[in-house]
């Protein structure tokens, strides 16, 4: 079995383990899919999610200090706070919506429970990848890797 320091050299050049570093539990995909909904303050989250508030504080201080969410005042006495997707935060809308294609396609019984729609003319959207050059759909069975220019460096060396 390999040596947690041969797990964590495996994973420090890894996009996926660097991302669920900062997004990769239940509470803080479910607040972030709060906020892409508009839920932007502590009580409403508190309340929707049915998180204890020691949890949703812990998640979305973490979420801060990843630069993904900014808390901003609205109100003075007392003090209190909205929170706001950075664009960071924003980027990460792709990843939420595959997962919720696949929850929908593998664990929804009867069905979504939510659509996801086009604002501007309410068709329901799909989770697609394409090619950027030819603009064709790309199914999983036909996507390879490759070392990109941030897997090479003196401590590891070239990977092939």
């Amino acid at each position: 079995m390999p040596s947690t320091a041969a797990l964590t050299d495996a994973t420090d050049h890894c996009s996926i383990a660097r991302t669920l570093e900062a997004v990769g539990d239940r509470w803080t995909l479910l607040i972030l899919r709060d906020l892409f909904r508009g839920v932007r303050r502590f009580e409403r989250l508190q309340q929707d999610l049915g998180i204890a508030r020691n949890l949703l504080t812990d998640r979305l201080r973490r979420l801060e200090d990843a630069g993904i969410v900014e808390r901003t005042p609205y109100q003075d006495r007392p003090l209190r706070h909205e929170y706001h997707l950075t664009d960071r935060g924003r980027d990460l809308s792709p990843a939420l919506v595959a997962l919720m294609a696949w929850g929908d396609r593998w664990c929804a019984v009867d069905g979504p429970p939510t659509l996801l729609v086009h604002d501007a003319c309410e068709t329901p959207i799909e989770h697609v990848v394409r090619c950027p050059s030819c603009s064709e759909p790309v199914a999983s069975r036909h996507i390879r890797s490759r070392p990109g220019p941030g897997r090479t460096s003196r401590e590891f060396g070239t990977i092939r």
